[in-house]
């Protein structure tokens, strides 16, 4: 697989630990710096460690989690840096999932105004979509990726042999963002990935997936147009999901969350923008082929109301949303009433009470 071009950078796939050397050894950092979790470091390191085998490099490892996206570790992020004596030509390699990708940028990003950082995605959805794209971010008071910036990497080199050290429910979660590719931009992509399911996603798939990405992105880097329909089933699912992690013992994850956001907004894209019921069924089915179902009570619909409406996407106070016209075809800028928000949620228990 040749490496995709993105906007200023390349995403690499065959031999990808190899052009990470390459790329370190042929630059001319003052400083490298790798940020890792505890479970990365652990199970991803290692391979990182053998490739950059005589290079010089400081560790700094936060706990992992969604909850910890957040500015606290964000400093605590800085703090290492500042004492590791990291300069303006320095470079912070992200190993990691999501959380690593977007929490790393961030804090490449801002650090003396900007350091460069490149990612090596760890998990399904980090390769297929967090490593992608230049979006750097953390949470604030529930509301996910609030606070970020639009950062372009140096480079994203992607292993698919990391997939092999996550359980069956990381990959369910990535898998996600791969459907959801299909379903906003290329049906026979959705076609296949619903055929093969979560456990028979192939490293074509991933490369078509992360094609699917980029070629949006560099049609529209900063999220004026076009990039917008990557949002579909996010406005509703980043509520579920900001709601699940402040209020559930076991949250959801992501792609989890997004699940539930597929099919409200399948609903959503019936009612709004012309989807057919029997594109509208093959996405709900699709879905509940592969993600359980998930309790949401009539009670915390105020709630999730009202994380929407914090939404980063909104406009003129309107709450926001991408919406399917067709298997893969997507609209954008399109607003959703709260009773019909609420009634997409009725939609979601109906479905998948049965």
């Amino acid at each position: 697989m040749k490496p995709i071009n993105s906007i200023s950078y390349l995403i690499f796939f065959e031999n990808s630990l190899q052009e990470l050397k390459k790329f370190v050894s042929e630059s001319k950092y003052t400083k490298v710096f790798i940020l890792v979790d505890t479970n990365t470091e652990t199970h991803c390191l290692p391979a990182v460690q053998e490739v950059l085998e005589g290079f010089d490099y400081d560790l700094i490892e936060v706990t992992p989690g969604e909850e910890n996206k957040n500015i606290d570790f964000c400093i605590g992020i800085w703090r290492m840096l500042l004492d590791f004596g990291a300069e303006r030509n320095s470079l912070l390699i992200n190993l990691g999932g999501g959380v690593i990708t977007d929490m790393g940028g961030f804090a490449a990003s801002t650090f003396k105004r900007g350091i460069d950082f490149v990612q090596v995605p760890t998990t399904l959805l980090s390769q297929v979509d967090a490593s992608v794209g230049g979006k750097t971010g953390i949470d604030m008071d529930s509301v996910k990726n609030i606070i970020g910036t639009f950062t372009q990497p140096k480079a994203v080199f992607i292993n698919t042999g990391f997939l092999k050290t996550l359980d069956e429910r990381e990959v369910r979660s990535g898998f996600a963002e791969v459907i959801k590719h299909g379903l906003i931009y290329d049906r026979s992509l959705f076609e296949m990935v619903k055929k093969a399911g979560p456990s028979g996603l192939s490293g074509e798939h991933i490369y078509r997936s992360v094609e699917i990405k980029n070629e949006v992105v560099k049609e529209d880097p900063f999220e004026k147009g076009l990039r917008k329909i990557l949002n579909f089933g996010h406005t509703i699912g980043h509520a579920v999901e900001s709601h699940s992690l402040t209020h559930s013992k076991s949250p959801l994850l992501h792609g989890e969350a997004i699940a539930i956001g597929f099919i409200c907004e399948a609903c959503l894209s019936f009612k709004k923008n012309g989807l057919s019921e029997s594109d509208l069924n093959e996405t709900v089915q699709a879905i509940k082929d592969v993600y359980p179902a998930y309790k949401l009570k009539k009670e915390i619909y105020p709630a999730l109301l009202e994380i929407m409406k914090n939404d980063k996407k909104n406009n003129a106070g309107q709450i926001n949303f991408s919406l399917l016209s067709e298997i893969g075809k997507c609209g954008f800028d399109m607003f959703c009433t709260e009773e019909e928000i609420f009634e997409s949620l009725d939609y979601y228990t109906s479905t998948t009470d049965n």
